[in-house]
């Protein structure tokens, strides 16, 4: 199988999300049909050249992270703007330092960063 236009890669997309929904284990022909969907939106999409889907961050410092690269600010100016020292700031963000109490209220204030996150990663 292979994709040569928009409309086909929404169809195949919409077909694999049928075959997802209803569950293609056990039945032969359908896990067939879904290895062969995959296989196609995947070459569709490397001729695209579409970027892969960075991870997510799993720790609060790589959220730290995220977030002075999203605000483009430089570790200095996230300090500053999170009122710590740039020492400090360097410390948690390597994972040698934790995060207290007054510093997770900023990066929940200041960053934007859900709480259950710092919470669950602090």
């Amino acid at each position: 199988m292979t994709l040569h236009t928009p409309a086909d890669y929404r169809t195949a997309l919409r077909r694999l999300d049928a075959l997802a929904a209803a569950g293609v284990e056990g039945n032969a022909v359908l896990e067939a049909e879904f290895r062969e969907l995959i296989v196609a939106l995947d070459a569709y999409e490397g001729q695209l050249g579409l970027l892969p889907i960075p991870n997510l961050p799993t720790s609060l410092a790589e959220m730290i992270e995220l977030k002075r690269q999203q605000m483009r600010l430089k570790q200095k100016e996230l300090a500053e703007l999170l009122e710590v020292p740039a020492g400090r700031l360097s410390q948690i963000l390597s994972g040698k330092r934790r995060v207290t109490l007054d510093l997770a209220k900023r990066l929940y204030e200041r960053l934007n960063i859900p709480s259950d996150f710092i919470l669950k990663n602090a």
